[in-house]
This record gives C-alpha cells, sequence and structure tokens, in this order.
C-alpha cells in the first residue's frame, strides 16, 4: 500500500514536507516527523540515531521523555546495537519483537555515517513498507531541512564576522588586534583557545599570538613542523582530532608546558593581498564536539577579513610613523634659534599660545622670520597634523582676493571653468598663515573680519555656508597703527588679529645671535652641499658682527647657503658672504676696520657684476614673453608686484609694464 493512499497520511506527509523556516528548523523538523510517525503508525516511540566515531547516538526522540543530555545517553544505553547495525549493513528493516529499525539509505550531513529509525511499538507486516518509504522521505528531507539551516547559520555568521572585522579596524596595536581576533574566533566557533601564527620568513618561524589564548606569551614554531607548517605549505585547512588522528601531529610538550590537552584542533592559512601567505590561523578544542566543514568555511572567513585587518594595521602603523618623522622634520625646520631676551620671549610665549586658538599678530621687519615664529606655534600645536599653509596678501590683487581666500564654484566669473576651494577651506583643521596683512584692500579686510567672527565662508558664485576650523596667524611689517589713522586698516580687525602681539627684532639689533644663527645654517648647508669640515673663519665672524643686517635673518641664511657651496679652502673669511659693504659699521674697531677695507672694493666688484647678471637676465625673460610683465613674472617664478619691487631695486625701468 503507497504512503498517499494510506489513511491519516496527509498528516504525516505535511509533516514530511513541511521545513520551519527558523533558527531551530532541524529540530523542529525532527519533532514534527518523528510524532507524525508516532501518531500515525500508533506506536509507543520514534527515535533518531546517528553513528559516530564507532557508536550510536540518540539525536531525536519523540514518544520518549527527554530532558537532559543526561536523559539522552540514558537512551542510548537502551538501544538495541545489534539490531540496529544489522539493519544499516543489510539496508533492510529489522523487526524484532516490537522493535523495528529502518535503515536510512541517504543520511543526513550531521549523521557523516550512517543513521536509522528506531521504533517502539508493533507494526504490522502490511505498514512496515510504508513505514520505510515514510522514513525515505524524511531522509531525503532532513538533508534540505540541514542545507537550509546551514545557509541561515552561515549568513548569521557572515553577519558576526563582518561586525567583529569593523571592530578590529579600531585597534591601534597589534596586541589588540590579534586578541580582538582570537576572541571573536573562541566565540564563534566554540572552542577553547585560538592563535594567529604570523610567518616571519627572514627567520623561518611562525610566531603565534595569543600563544593558545596565554595572556602575554607568544609561542614560535619552526615554519614547517606540525600542522601549521602543514597548512602554511598546502594552503588549505587541516582538521585533527585525537581520537582518529596520529598523535605526532601534534607538539604535546607544548601541552605539558602549559598545562593543558589539546583534543581537537582546525588550522586554516591566512592569505593577504596579492595572494601572499601571512600565516595560519588555528583553533583548540571544539567545547562540543570535534571541528566539521562548516567551522572550517567559518574560520577561512574570519581569516581572510584577519588577514585584511592585520596588513591594514601594519600600513597605518608605517604611515604614521613616517608622518610624525615628515612632522618632526617640519618641525625643526621652524625651530627659533637664538639667546636674545627678546627671542626668548617670543619662544616662551609661542609655547603658550599653540595650546589655544588665539589670534597671533607677528609684527617685524622683512626677513626677521615671521613665518617661522608661525610655523613654530603650529607645529607646537594640536594641529599639528592638520596643514600649514601661508598667503602673501601683498601679492593678491583685489580682483582675485576673495577667490584665493574662499574659493569660486563653476562659472562663478568667466574663467571659473571649475569649482575651486580657497585657502580657508584647504586650510581646515590646520593653521592659515596670512603675512603682509597690511597690504589687504579694505574691502578683503571686511570679507577677512566676517570669516573670523563667524567662522564660515562662502565660495564666490555660490549660496552655501562652508564651516571652517582655521586657526589664524597674521604678520606685518608696517605699523598698523599709522594706517588705522589714515583708514587704510580697520581698526576692529586690527583688534581681531591682535589678540596675542609678538615683536620680532631685527637682526642688527640681536647682538650674538648672528654668529649662533650663522652656525646653525653653516652646519645645515656644509651637509648639503658636501663640505662637513667647513668652518667659519674669525674675519667673517667680526665682520658678521659689524655688518647691519638690511635683509635681517633672510639674507644671514642666504650669505651663509652662498658660501657654502661658493667658497674655496676650509674656511668661510669675510670675502666670501658677499656682504654689502656701504652696510657694514664701526662697531668692531679701527684694526678690523682697515681688514674690512682691504676687501670692500672686491666686494663691491661682486656685488656689481650680481647685479648686472639679474638686469641681463631679468630683461633677457621679459623680451622673451614679448614684454607681457605677468608672463615674466610666472617664468620668474615671482608675483608680477614682486617683481616689479626687484626692478626698481635693481634700478631697472617699470614703465611700460
Amino acid at each position: 500500500m503507497s504512503l498517499v493512499n494510506a489513511e491519516g497520511a496527509a498528516d504525516l506527509l505535511g509533516a514530511l514536507l513541511d521545513i520551519p523556516d527558523t533558527q531551530d528548523a532541524r529540530s523542529r523538523y525532527l519533532s514534527n516527523v518523528l510524532t507524525g510517525f508516532r501518531d500515525f503508525f500508533a506506536v509507543q516511540s520514534v527515535t533518531l540515531v546517528l553513528g559516530r566515531d564507532g557508536r550510536w547516538e540518540v539525536d531525536a526522540t519523540a514518544g520518549t521523555t527527554v530532558e537532559s543530555g543526561d536523559s539522552m545517553r540514558s537512551l542510548a544505553n537502551t538501544l538495541p546495537l545489534t539490531q540496529i547495525s544489522e539493519a544499516v549493513d543489510t539496508g533492510r528493516i529489522s523487526v524484532d519483537d516490537d522493535v523495528c529499525v529502518v535503515p536510512l539509505s541517504e543520511g543526513p550531513d550531521s549523521a557523516r555515517q550512517s543513521a536509522a529509525l528506531v521504533i517502539h511499538g508493533a507494526i504490522d507486516r502490511a505498514r512496515q513498507d510504508m513505514i520505510g518509504d515514510a522514513a525515505a522521505w524524511m531522509s531525503r528531507m532532513l538533508v534540505h531541512v540541514e542545507a537550509s539551516q546551514n545557509h541561515r547559520r552561515r549568513i548569521e555568521q557572515q553577519n558576526l564576522v563582518l561586525e567583529a572585522s569593523a571592530r578590529w579596524q579600531q585597534s591601534e596595536s597589534d596586541e589588540a588586534l590579534l586578541k580582538a581576533i582570537a576572541d571573536t574566533a573562541c566565540q564563534l566557533l566554540h572552542c577553547e583557545r585560538a592563535s594567529i601564527f604570523l610567518w616571519d620568513r627572514r627567520r623561518g618561524v611562525l610566531v603565534g599570538r595569543p600563544a593558545l589564548g596565554i595572556n602575554g606569551q607568544t609561542l614560535e614554531v619552526p615554519d614547517n613542523a606540525g600542522i601549521v607548517g602543514e597548512v602554511l605549505r598546502t594552503r588549505k585547512p587541516c582538521f585533527w582530532t585525537d581520537k582518529s588522528d596520529k598523535e605526532n601531529r601534534v607538539n604535546r610538550n607544548i601541552d605539558a608546558s602549559l598545562n593543558f590537552q589539546t583534543r581537537s584542533l582546525l588550522a586554516v592559512p591566512m592569505v593577504g593581498e596579492r595572494d601572499q601567505v601571512l600565516g595560519v590561523f588555528e583553533v583548540i578544542n571544539h567545547q562540543h564536539d570535534s571541528f566539521a566543514d562548516a567551522d572550517a568555511a567559518l574560520l577561512t572567513d574570519l581569516a581572510v577579513h584577519a588577514a585584511v585587518a592585520i596588513t591594514s594595521l601594519r600600513v597605518k602603523t608605517k604611515l604614521a610613523k613616517s608622518r610624525d618623522r615628515l612632522l618632526k622634520d617640519a618641525a625643526s625646520s621652524s625651530v627659533m634659534i637664538g639667546q636674545h631676551a627678546t627671542i626668548r620671549a617670543v619662544r616662551e610665549n609661542a609655547s603658550k599660545v599653540a595650546q589655544s586658538d588665539l589670534a597671533v599678530l607677528i609684527r617685524g621687519d622683512n626677513g626677521t622670520g615671521k613665518e617661522v615664529v608661525a610655523r613654530n606655534i603650529h607645529f607646537q600645536s594640536e594641529r599639528r597634523e592638520g596643514p600649514f599653509i601661508a598667503v602673501n596678501c601683498a601679492a593678491l590683487v583685489e580682483s582675485l582676493l576673495e577667490s584665493e581666500l574662499f574659493g569660486h564654484e563653476e562659472g562663478a566669473f568667466t574663467d571659473a571653468r571649475r569649482t575651486r576651494v580657497g585657502q580657508f577651506e584647504a586650510a581646515s583643521g590646520g593653521t592659515l598663515f596670512l603675512d603682509e596683512i597690511g597690504d589687504m584692500s579694505l574691502a578683503g579686510q571686511a570679507k577677512l573680519l566676517r570669516v573670523l567672527e563667524e567662522k564660515v565662508i562662502v565660495r564666490v558664485g555660490g549660496t552655501q555656508t562652508i564651516p571652517v576650523d582655521v586657526r589664524v596667524i597674521a604678520a606685518t611689517n608696517q605699523p598698523l597703527e599709522d594706517l588705522i589713522r589714515n583708514q587704510r586698516f580697520r581698526e576692529d580687525l586690527f583688534f581681531r588679529l591682535n589678540v596675542v602681539p609678538m615683536n620680532l627684532p631685527r637682526l642688527v639689533d640681536r647682538g650674538e645671535d648672528v654668529l649662533i644663527l650663522a652656525e646653525h645654517f653653516l652646519k645645515q648647508f656644509r651637509y648639503e652641499a658636501g663640505r662637513v669640515d667647513l668652518k667659519l673663519a674669525d674675519d667673517a665672524k667680526v665682520g658678521m658682527l659689524r655688518y647691519s643686517w638690511p635683509g635681517n635673518v633672510r639674507e644671514l641664511r642666504n650669505a651663509m647657503e652662498r658660501a657654502c657651496y661658493l667658497s674655496t679652502g676650509d674656511e668661510i673669511s669675510l670675502p666670501d658672504l658677499g656682504l654689502r659693504g656701504g652696510q657694514i659699521n664701526s662697531r668692531g674697531g679701527s684694526s678690523m676696520n682697515r681688514l674690512l677695507d682691504a676687501g670692500n672694493g672686491e666686494l663691491d666688484r661682486l656685488t656689481e657684476a650680481t647685479r648686472e647678471f639679474q638686469i641681463r637676465h631679468i630683461n633677457g625673460v621679459i623680451e622673451s614673453v614679448g614684454g607681457n610683465m605677468t608672463a615674466a613674472a610666472e617664468k620668474l617664478g615671482l608675483h608680477r608686484s614682486n617683481l616689479y619691487r626687484k626692478m626698481r631695486q635693481l634700478g631697472m625701468s617699470t614703465s611700460g609694464g
């Protein structure tokens, strides 16, 4: 009699075909189906048994109360083991008194070996064929149920892996990252311990951290030994269990040293970018059973994300070290050299004001080091990792001022072919140094004041306000108070910028600082020039102390750089400095005057030759661009206004430009 024609078979068939859409789909399915078996065939109980590692275990039952693992084991002790084995071996239903054993020819995945139904209760001959058909249906459907449940579990595991991977990216150190990865593996794979073995190719070892879950320890093993060496070589997952595998595949010496017993083990390769093996991911001692193929798939997923996290942290650490080195180099180039009382006061105030965002106004002649002070403040502040952008306000013509500082939108004016970010936006998170602030137009001053007060900008041609987080440091060589009286500088902007005033003295007023700075520049440039034994002669030192330094520190720096490259011998003498004779005063005494006068003729000839060369060069560039002064300035690397200033200094005509 076929199953579909049997009385009441519809309920059993419904149970057989109904796959629950829940996390515990397998247990629910078995409960429904085994209960349907019991009711339809009117028997006492129906039990599903699985063959594992040479023994029969109870997987699910209906008709017998089972409330705990101990009860399940007690039920297993009452199984007709011989009858079960005989039925499974022959592949035929076995009936003995009131016990019927139905072998499942297509056992579920979880069985791995074999499975059978054990039915307690009398079943007449006519229904034995039906129970065989029903058991075959159940076996096939259970495969689908397990596949559905495994698919659901796999999705959940993938989500957990992604969440864990996102957390790993927040780790700041190797130790924290590797511990977080190991903890995640223990949690998701229900194991006792986990280790990440990173491959040290140079030494030929695998370094395990955390070592078997023991805090503060590392474990080193040869990269060709044991299971981890096998995984590294084959790049395939590897299982081990003390019930079926060779004992020598694991290192029991490690177990003994840690008072630990390895019962089961799973290891997979960790492969990074460009298919490069980083190491081996290992988990030990499954809490409920030995590791399965599903565990290997999950650990492989973890290994992929772990490799990405480890590689990312290495790159991030390397970049952070490079950044710190660059910041250190940049900061070292902005050190304020000198022991003059005024410089010591500026240095002390710079350290204090660096810890705030107060506006600073630096005043001093050209070349006194105003930008050096601004950079020094920046690199001592919390903004040191942000940009430092210097803007020469004297070089900004009125028509381009707003675009340069605040940016513009595409199409805002004729030449605005694309959106441009202004200097305020570019300096966000850092420091904006506004040099020669006294040369800014009144209209530009009004726009700057609004930005300083509201801390937002609007690009030219735009309507959206853009917040900016910028620390502003301004500098000038002009007496702003006089400009205010002449209505050429806004008083409200002056008070907004002059929160912390700093005044830099002329170099000639700094006494012995001239020699300190000279030695500083000498040390820098002699290495660049490859002349490490070069030093200053006595006449050069005396001459520098008597020189008026109209170009201040900038002129001293240029003189030392020129001398390091062009001087002959192991000493830099006074003529090598190329100082302008008319600027040397008489502070050094008559004997020094005679020494200096002897070299003045040569210095004058050198100065005149240099001036003539500059004139010829500038005229040649102007002629090459057809008299276009803007193009000539660009070709010379100067702003147009600076080119005119240079031409006037050289006595050249600027008319017609």
